[in-house]
């Protein structure tokens, strides 16, 4: 092996307090966000129209909160989990300033803990990783955790250092832009009359729609984001693997069931946090996924009475529409079609 040629980070060159300043900026392009849009059938006018976005005191339609969560997330895979076994989960993720196109993008990503697995083989990884814009503003931070090669087996285990994350990021911590406004919000622009007041804590909402993932689909997606795992475009190597084929990345399936999600929370027009999420399952080309919602909180937002937040749990499935909303079985597992457990904040309007 060349020397020059980079084979990606293993465990053993983790340590916790260590920073990593990712490679290669990425000023974000109107083709993006149509490609995007292309790939995921997202629908929220918000980042759909910039006359709606106008309207509630933006200067233009913003980027896809998911796009600019998964740009940077691809920043990342190259020092993070080029070497990894599998993407475990998220936490305490805000969204800071909203990013246009023309904005650029650059990440880094602070080694928050480090746990060697019993096989000696592998170990998880924990980051906090932060996307800043041009102008070194935080786009979003958010945590990770990964489970990654080690390269010697013999190597000695690191002292176990486990970060305690919260299960939710605090009212008081969401980011609300400024300047954001919602007296000429528009509901049959945005596709629903149904706003804040109208949803209740436990209510779960079927989404009905499905999208089937092509190949060449989630390759483009992926690409689009400059993620570089093999695992996704290396069939060469992954028919002698696991699963005998490519694994679709899972921040597609994310964006996938945000899109899904319209049908029923189309005035959840701002992600303001991810609080926690999972991918359940591996995800292939030739699946189907549904999508189904639960609100897990309401949140009133101090000195906003035109504004509230939702928490919510968005659940995709594989092959299986949701108008029973599977999740777990009874002895606590997951149902065996679920593909992504995803706990969200989303701003939404409220009644005058």
């Amino acid at each position: 092996m060349n020397e020059k040629t980079r084979l990606g980070n293993f465990f053993e060159d983790f340590c916790v307090g260590q920073t990593i300043a990712h490679a290669t900026p990425r000023t974000i392009t109107e083709g993006d966000v149509a490609l995007y849009t292309a790939l995921t059938g997202s629908r929220f006018a918000m980042t759909s129209a910039d006359t709606f976005a106008h309207s509630l005191g933006f200067p233009r339609a913003p980027v896809d909160h998911l796009l600019a969560f998964n740009i940077v997330f691809g920043k990342t895979v190259p020092d993070i989990s080029l070497n990894a076994v599998a993407n475990l989960g998220y936490a305490a993720g805000r969204f800071g300033h909203r990013v246009f196109a023309g904005d650029t993008l650059t990440a880094d990503s602070t080694v928050i803990g480090v746990k060697e697995n019993r096989d000696g083989k592998t170990g998880i990884v924990y980051v906090r990783t932060c996307g800043v814009n041009q102008h070194q503003q935080i786009a979003l931070d958010y945590c990770r955790w990964v489970m990654v090669r080690k390269r010697d087996p013999a190597s000695p285990a690191p002292e176990t250092i486990v970060p305690e994350l919260l299960d939710a990021v605090a009212v008081g911590d969401l980011i609300v832009p400024a300047g954001i406004r919602v007296d000429q919000y528009d509901c049959a622009l945005s596709g629903s009359p149904d706003l804040w007041d109208d949803y209740q804590v436990g209510e779960r909402i079927d989404h009905v729609d499905g999208t089937t993932i092509e190949e060449s689909e989630h390759m483009m997606a992926t690409r689009l984001y400059q993620n570089t795992a093999r695992v996704h475009f290396n069939q060469h190597v992954e028919k002698a693997g696991r699963f005998g084929r490519r694994i679709v990345y899972g921040g597609y399936v994310i964006s996938l069931a945000r899109s899904l999600s319209f049908n029923g929370l189309a005035n959840a027009f701002l992600v303001v946090a991810i609080n926690g999420g999972r991918h359940v399952t591996p995800t292939f080309a030739g699946d189907t996924v549904y999508a189904w919602s639960e609100v897990l909180d309401k949140l009133i937002l101090p000195g906003r009475n035109d504004l509230g937040a939702l928490r919510l749990r968005t659940v995709a499935t594989k092959d299986r529409p949701c108008a029973d909303f599977p999740y777990k079985t009874a002895d606590g597992g997951f149902d065996p079609s679920v593909l992504l457990d995803f706990d969200y904040t989303v701003l939404m309007p409220r009644r005058a």
